[in-house]
């Protein structure tokens, strides 16, 4: 399989978190030239031109959006240990060469060994910076043969509601689905995770496997994925499901389009203490260079 990006670095070589905020353990240790993007390529994360430091274990694994687990940003930390990850399986179907029912071990027994670690910022109202392990969803694409005429590549999360006591509350219809155009998803920057900091994805995040798109608003980066299917038509997704004037099917991070009840101009920082200073939103998550081609030609006050 080709990849975009080259790298010599494997989970294996991920920084410990506490050497990540030790700056002087950091340059000690020679690896201060990574910044807060991808290992191996252009793309970081920035605000005002200053690389932005991943947050903490404890911030990334405390506070998230996981909706089968609950509303609440700790739900999902409560109550998300009881979700049995092994064994695990994605189904693969629609438009493609090989249609089955992979194993997580499969897949990953195909892509541990070009397996590289990626510094990803992620924003909802909030943002924070997360240094994810995985590979390019493109890879996991082109190992089930994507064929002529698909346009998109539609997610599906597990349902399970003796594990995930969410999804016995109708917030949402279920199971989550997602969605996204096949030139965003077979980008390089699009990629799946397996782990964070170099350990295995806790069960919060998304275990054993999610989709994680960086220049996009964090729900469209689906957790816990049983289903990828490759279609021509633009597949539907949960949050535009539940409301289409709030939520649309790209939801690119866009400091230009607010939403209808409050502005996305700015963000706030996840680890810095109640008084965090708010922050502005960069265009397309500060991925602009490495992305914006793909819109080109787009009104992306309608095509939000």
């Amino acid at each position: 399989m080709a990849h975009r990006y080259t790298s010599p670095l494997t989970a294996a070589d991920v920084t410990p978190p506490e050497l990540y905020f030790n700056r002087r353990a950091i340059l000690a240790g020679g690896v201060a030239t990574l910044g807060a993007g991808l290992i191996g390529g252009a793309a970081h994360a920035q605000v005002n031109n200053e690389e932005l430091e991943p947050n903490s274990w404890e911030d990334i694994t405390s506070y998230n959006n996981y909706y089968e687990f609950g509303t609440g940003k700790s739900d999902p930390a409560r109550n998300a240990g009881q979700l049995t990850t092994s064994p695990w399986s994605i189904e693969i179907d629609g438009m493609v060469d090989n249609p089955g029912t992979y194993s997580f071990e499969d897949i990953m027994s195909e892509m541990t060994v070009e397996e590289r670690i990626y510094r990803f910022r992620c924003v909802e109202a909030w943002s924070m910076v997360v240094p994810w392990n995985g590979f390019e969803l493109a890879d996991l694409l082109n190992m089930a043969g994507v064929q002529d005429g698909a346009r998109y590549v539609a997610f599906e999360t597990l349902v399970r509601p003796e594990e995930m006591p969410g999804v016995r509350s109708p917030v949402l219809d279920w199971p989550y689905r997602e969605g996204l155009r096949l030139d965003e998803a077979m980008h390089p920057l699009t990629i799946m995770a397996t782990g964070i900091y170099g350990r295995e994805i806790p069960n919060q995040n998304g275990a054993p496997i999610r989709l994680v798109v960086p220049w996009k608003y964090g729900f469209k980066s689906i957790k816990s994925i049983v289903r990828i299917s490759l279609v021509e038509d633009e597949p539907p997704t949960s949050w535009n499901m539940a409301n289409p004037r709030e939520y649309g099917f790209y939801s690119n991070v866009n400091p230009n389009v607010d939403h209808p009840r409050w502005s996305q101009a700015s963000e706030r920082p996840i680890g810095g203490g109640l008084f965090a200073r708010r922050q502005p939103t960069l265009m397309f998550n500060g991925y602009e260079t490495e992305v914006a081609s793909l819109y080109e030609g787009m009104d992306l006050s309608v095509y939000f």
